[in-house]
């Protein structure tokens, strides 16, 4: 990092240009979220426009990948690259800067794969519940629990789990006790593999299946709506982690490219 002089801020004008507050400045700075301020002669603390940019880093960085993760990776970079000025050694900082952000990027990437996945999937079955086949297909097929299963790429005690949940409920014959899936719970266990497969928690999972087992109106269409409108939410959100992610990159950059303590 090179050296350069910095106008000295104090800690209630870093406060005020990051939107943290006073206190929170101080608990960042403690942990290595920011680098650390110099003394000024009356022992007050002396920030720079860097610490302000580091700040705004680890709010990009916590949107994008949450608080411990983003605290961990600003505490490792900056005690890294001070361990090497002691040194006087060269700094890797901004290599391993861009690995660790690019790494971030590949998770949201994969997120929004799946994300996207599971939208195709929603899509698929919602034109089976409005085709005229569909009424066919109810009269008679099952499946078998290892069957589902294996349709669906799960374990059978991932479906027995969904079950107790009160999710995708199985029929049952009554003499070998077998669990066995009628159309309305097969594509119940379709949609509960989507939103699953793709982060979404039982609460809002069961929203969705109550919706379909709804008696007002057509449950079925409208439960896949709702659950195409639940993953409609997770891109957006993805795409906002995804932009918060690139603004703090920039200044991350910018923050370990100069030496704040110059």
């Amino acid at each position: 990092m090179r050296r350069e002089s910095r106008l000295q801020l104090r800690t209630v004008d870093v406060a005020r240009e990051s939107g943290y507050s006073v206190q929170q400045v101080r608990d960042l700075e403690r942990l290595g979220v920011i680098p650390p301020a110099l003394r000024a002669t009356n022992g007050y603390r002396a920030y720079t426009a860097h610490h302000v940019q580091a700040l705004r880093a680890y709010r990009g960085l916590a949107s994008a990948a949450g608080p411990v993760v983003a605290r961990r990776l600003l505490a490792e970079l900056f005690a890294g690259a001070a361990l090497a000025a002691q040194r006087d050694e060269p700094t890797t900082s901004l290599a391993e800067a861009a690995a660790r952000i690019g790494a971030v990027h590949v998770r949201l990437a994969r997120e929004r794969d799946e994300a996207l996945r599971a939208r195709e999937a929603l899509r698929a079955i919602q034109g089976e519940a409005r085709s005229d086949a569909d009424a066919d297909e109810a009269a008679g097929g099952t499946m078998t629990i290892t069957e589902l299963a294996d349709a669906l790429g799960v374990r059978t005690s991932t479906l027995r789990f969904w079950e107790q949940e009160g999710l995708a409920v199985p029929e049952r014959v009554t003499t070998l006790r077998a669990r066995r899936y009628g159309t309305g719970a097969i594509r119940e266990a379709r949609i509960v593999a989507a939103l699953r497969g793709s982060g979404y928690g039982l609460p809002a999972v069961r929203d969705v299946v109550a919706t379909l087992r709804s008696d007002a109106g057509d449950g079925i269409v409208e439960g896949i709506d709702a659950a195409e409108r639940i993953l409609g939410r997770r891109l957006d959100q993805i795409a906002a982690r995804s932009v918060a992610l690139l603004r703090a990159g920039a200044d991350l950059a910018a923050v370990l490219e100069v030496d704040p303590r110059s």
